[in-house]
């Protein structure tokens, strides 16, 4: 088992997240970041799909009673572990039995994942075991004092790699298709949205990243019946402000939706902290 002495500002159970359910009005959710979450689980010989606790913010104090193997991949931060640990992002390490892993703050970026060879065995809801902030499914959010239960590893493929290249989050230029909406703005819209940097709003959340920047005009007005969202959707509400939808976005929408990310760049997007500042362009698929 872990015992979580410390969460941090926030942290949760994630995995690949629930798929299928969004004509229930069931969001996905899921590792904001999944790249990293994948990279985690296969550096401990894991299924790319297990659970694992994703940090935001580090700052986190994790307990293990039982040795264990550990992966930390997405936002770099110190990390703090007992000897004979060699704690370091990337790379599987063991944590003896009574130790402690402590993180720090990110350097950059936002959000931390961490693996164990087992995987978070917490219940799973709806085939899942995320926690969603929208919809409130899945385990709780991480306390002080919550203990998670780590499943078998018997049967799980051997630890074979010592040390893999890490994504540093940074100045992130973010890849768009236009569309569906985009005719719901005058026709500048779209140069303008690729033409600024936009910052990064303090009320950004795993929902999606609340920006800040160059106005966003409307050619027609009133709004939409509510229609399908998806990951990467870059939504635009009435102040002309940009939102771009993560993991726990909502099933449906009423707001146009001007350009939607390149599935290449969620990862990036999730790891955009609040301050920092992005830029769009658009996406040219190969031909």
């Amino acid at each position: 088992m872990i015992e979580v002495i410390k969460p941090g500002p926030y942290a949760t159970v994630q995995d690949l997240g629930r798929p299928g359910y969004a004509h229930l009005g069931v969001p996905r959710s899921g590792a904001a970041d999944a790249a990293a979450l994948r990279l985690a689980n296969r550096l401990v010989g894991n299924p790319e799909g297990y659970a694992g606790i994703e940090l935001t913010f580090g700052g986190a104090r994790l307990a293990f009673p039982a040795g264990a193997w550990i992966s930390v991949t997405g936002a770099p931060c110190p990390l703090t572990a007992p000897p004979p640990a060699g704690a370091g992002m990337g790379a599987p390490f063991w944590v003896p039995a009574g130790g402690e892993l402590r993180f720090g703050m990110p350097v950059s970026g936002l959000r931390t994942y961490v693996a164990v060879r087992g995987g978070i065995a917490v219940e799973p809801v709806l085939g899942s075991r995320s926690t969603d902030s929208l919809s409130g499914l899945g385990p709780a959010v991480l306390r002080a004092g919550t203990v998670l239960p780590v499943g078998p590893a018997d049967g799980l493929a051997e630890i074979s790699v010592d040390v893999a290249p890490l994504r540093e989050p940074g100045a992130a230029v973010l890849r768009v298709v236009p569309g569906p909406r985009d005719d719901w703005f005058v026709p500048e819209a779209l140069k303008e949205l690729c033409g600024r940097p936009y910052q990064v709003s303090q009320d950004s959340n795993r929902v999606g990243v609340r920006l800040s920047g160059p106005v966003l005009e409307r050619a027609r007005q009133g709004e939409l019946p509510s229609e399908g969202m998806v990951a990467g959707a870059v939504q635009v509400p009435p102040s002309g402000q940009p939102i771009i939808f993560l993991a726990d976005h909502p099933p449906t929408g009423g707001y146009p939706v001007i350009a939607v990310l390149s599935a290449a760049d969620l990862s990036t997007a999730a790891q955009l902290r609040p301050g920092a500042t992005t830029r769009f362009t658009l996406h040219k698929p190969r031909t």
